[in-house]
């Protein structure tokens, strides 16, 4: 069994997908023509944000977003370091210094405490990330803290599509936020994808200009800082496609979670915590002191688990002794024992029968 069977979710779906790949081949229009300009009023709609302005990938969407809200090279930015690196990326590219957060344990998101601590030191912008499809906790309060300050909050909405805290969805409590449309998300292109979602109007032009050279008019270029950052005409069209069925398979997600939370009985495996609307299921991960142990077992049972993820930014190579100071306990116990089971939409009954009796038949 895989992670995730995407060629069960093209399957369910394909009369629709190749009507909208038709129809852009058809149209000869491949690049922001009118399929991006419609999912970009959806996505904003669905929201429920003023401006909705799409780009190549969610980790350039994190980049443009903190460069449109002002982040400038040598500026401190907070974030998690338990996320895969991505927010970290966005950041090397602008020059900007990272300020490592530890994370809750039960969550694995950010905390208030943890934002405050970087508020204090100084920080001049904070990425909070909605990690596995769960919302942060105490966003509204981490929303509230950093405005009383006036540091700008980026919401790294790229597993979390959907997700809502009292009724509001993610991407609308800070100042912007950044969203990946990679084949896996919840919401996912057949490709690439991304967009910054964002209710001021200032921030979403600087954005528009960012994604396309810098350009305020065609071939002049007064914005620095720019790229070729866009969606594609195709991957709009796909996206149209499965967006309005996002809610239904967010439902599906929190099923399969809630089934697993309900039925996996082990003394050495630890369960996320169960959470309504505010979990939108797109990873579900256990925790174990053996997670390699268990991991062997899964794939003996042809079972692929994964880790997301397996080293604290501040560990990555690339950095070498640069922050050899930094520990952060939560974030490097969570790196050594947790590990993700296959959970998505399209996982039948039967699979996850599979799931729950290979864990539960675990001889640690």
């Amino acid at each position: 069994m895989q992670i995730n069977d995407l060629k069960a979710r093209i399957g369910a779906y394909e009369k629709q997908l190749k009507e909208a790949t038709n129809r852009v081949i058809d149209s000869g229009w491949l690049v922001l023509g009118p399929e991006v300009k419609k999912f970009e009023q959806s996505f904003a709609n669905y929201i429920d944000s003023e401006h909705c302005v799409s780009v190549a990938n969610g980790t350039e969407a994190i980049e443009l977003a903190l460069r449109a809200l002002g982040v400038e090279q040598g500026d401190k930015v907070a974030t998690v370091a338990n996320a895969g690196m991505y927010t970290t990326t966005a950041m090397l590219a602008i020059g900007a210094e990272p300020f490592f957060l530890d994370v809750d344990m039960a969550s694995r998101n950010a905390t208030l405490a943890e934002v405050e601590r970087a508020l204090a030191a100084g920080v001049q912008a904070v990425v909070v990330t909605h990690l596995y499809g769960l919302a942060v906790p105490q966003i509204c309060q981490i929303a509230d803290s950093c405005a009383r300050q006036g540091v700008p909050l980026l919401e790294d909405c790229a597993q979390a599509h959907g997700a809502r805290v009292e009724g509001q969805r993610v991407g609308t409590f800070g100042d912007a936020a950044s969203f990946s449309f990679y084949p896996t998300k919840n919401l996912g292109a057949l490709g690439d994808g991304g967009a910054v979602v964002t209710g001021n109007g200032a921030v979403a032009e600087k954005v528009t200009r960012l994604r396309q050279y810098g350009w305020t008019t065609k071939y002049q270029v007064e914005v620095g800082g720019a790229r070729n950052s866009r969606l594609d005409e195709m991957q709009a069209a796909i996206l149209s496609v499965f967006l309005p069925d996002l809610d239904g398979a967010n439902a599906r997600r929190r099923e399969i979670a809630a089934q697993y939370s309900a039925r996996i009985v082990h003394p050495e495996v630890s369960l996320p915590a169960q959470a309504g609307e505010e979990y939108v299921a797109h990873l579900y991960v256990v925790q174990s002191a053996r997670r390699d142990a268990l991991r062997v077992h899964l794939r003996d049972c042809e079972i692929t688990a994964d880790v997301h993820y397996p080293i604290p930014d501040y560990r990555q190579p690339v950095f070498g002794n640069r922050f050899e100071s930094v520990r952060l306990e939560n974030t490097e116990r969570l790196s050594r024992e947790i590990l993700t089971l296959p959970c998505y939409p399209e996982m039948t009954d039967a699979q996850i029968e599979q799931v729950v009796s290979a864990v539960n038949a675990w001889r640690s």
